[in-house]
């Protein structure tokens, strides 16, 4: 008894020792990291887009924010049965990976390996933009303080998750309950305001249907605002008209505390950031240990096992967006990709249903729910692109399809260069990081 005692604590030891990514998470985190990406900075700013964009037809718009509440609902349900029969460090890519192949892996890969740093940077600008403008009251903040405080917080994240998961998460947990804070003020606020029922609180109900109905383009450009509050990752473009909204909002409301807004915005892109940045590493660290991108990549820290070279590739991409001249214009180049990826990841749910369908699945969403997010994906990438035709979306296209031409000669051809494993050892050395002992699937 006590000799095979003895052997568990050693073989428990062994694996503690191991290079590898280990699960120091517990469910606190974790919904910390999932409540903390989906509140950022959208559900402070989207509320005028979607009002906009409804022509200022309450009723239309009250459908909207309702009906992108379910479809949220039904994407992550289709998410759930994935992460739960696959659970895997890549995400999205893994299950793409598995369900529709190597080459719409990669597309994957290569446009999210841009387009996620540009919103990564995105976001740190407008915590600068939130965080630095009460200093300077009416006038507009200096371009050059913003992307300096911008660089300053995304090198501060990217050094954090590299080198530790807990403090990471520490932090996630901190400003997840701050904003929290913050939005119950805002709904507490709501919620007297209705009761005390003055006319000019409750006036727009009354005809709640009488404006105009809005066309097909605009429903989709109210929607993309409503799932941008629910996401909270995609879409960051629409946020650049939308900047003093919720300022607006505290002066008239709470005056004497207008300042908690601004603050509470920069606290939730703060915490979306974080949690954004996480995952990215994570991405590209498990793209490598397929063989999709450089070895170093899936390589960890020795000290404390944390995907290092993964973090300082996403970091590095996103600083540079931030040279940008026009960050905002950027991303809309890649807008409507993010929703094409959504249905790629939830058509994965019905192709692995049928190709294996022995797969252990503790949950199964309903089919016609993973159609259904088929659909309205279609629906949003094709609506915008055959209504209101725009050259970037032609720009966008053939950068995701230029990726086949990396993808051919380097990964499915395995053309290889002597001095990139040169390179390899010196940042080996230099990063202090070592291949993991077993893949973290």
């Amino acid at each position: 008894m006590g000799r095979d005692q003895g052997n568990q604590a050693k073989d428990a030891n062994a694996d503690e020792n191991k290079i590898h990514l280990k699960r120091t998470m517990g469910y606190l985190e974790g919904v910390s990291f999932i409540v903390g990406t989906i509140i950022g900075a959208g559900i402070f700013v989207s509320p005028t887009g979607v009002l906009k964009y409804s022509l200022l037809n309450v009723g239309v718009s009250l459908i909207i924010w309702t009906l992108s509440g379910i479809i949220s609902l039904m994407g992550a349900l289709c998410y759930a049965e994935l992460i739960i029969a696959l659970p895997f460090s890549g995400g999205e890519y893994s299950y793409i990976k598995r369900a529709l192949g190597s080459p719409v892996a990669f597309i994957f890969l290569w446009t999210a390996m841009f387009n996620r740093p540009a919103s990564n940077a995105a976001r740190a600008l407008l915590f600068a933009e939130y965080a630095i403008q009460p200093f300077y009251g009416a006038c507009p903040a200096p371009e050059m303080a913003k992307k300096c405080l911008a660089l300053a917080v995304l090198l501060f994240l990217g050094i954090l998750n590299g080198r530790s998961i807990k403090m990471a998460a520490w932090v996630q947990i901190v400003f997840t309950f701050l904003k929290m804070m913050a939005l119950s003020i805002i709904a507490i606020s709501g919620i007297v305001l209705l009761i005390r029922g003055k006319t000019k609180n409750t006036a727009r109900f009354e005809n709640a249907f009488s404006g105009e109905i809005p066309d097909a383009v605009q429903i989709s450009e109210a929607f993309f605002q409503g799932l941008y509050a629910y996401g909270g990752w995609w879409s960051l473009s629409y946020l650049a008209v939308s900047v003093v909204v919720a300022v607006m909002w505290a002066e008239r409301v709470i005056p004497s505390f207008a300042w908690i807004i601004p603050a509470s915005v920069a606290i939730s892109i703060f915490g979306a950031l974080n949690g954004s940045v996480f995952t990215l590493g994570r991405l590209s660290y498990a793209a490598s240990q397929t063989g999709q991108l450089p070895i170093i990549v899936s390589m960890l820290n020795i000290h404390h096992s944390t995907p290092a070279p993964a973090m300082i590739l996403s970091t590095v991409i996103a600083t540079a967006f931030l040279i940008s001249s026009d960050l905002i214009a950027l991303m809309n180049y890649f807008g409507f990709s993010i929703w094409l990826m959504t249905g790629l990841t939830c058509a994965s749910v019905i192709v692995l249903r049928y190709r294996e369908p022995d797969l252990l699945r503790p949950y199964k969403v309903c089919l016609p729910v993973a159609f259904g997010m088929v659909a309205i994906s279609l629906f949003l990438v094709l609506v915008p692109i055959i209504w209101s035709p725009k050259v970037q979306y032609l720009y966008a296209f053939l950068f995701m399809v230029g990726g086949i031409f990396l993808y051919l000669p380097f990964i499915h051809f395995q053309i290889h260069f002597e001095w990139l494993d040169k390179m390899t050892c010196y940042l080996q050395l230099l990063l202090q990081v070592s291949p993991a002992n077993y893949k973290s699937e």
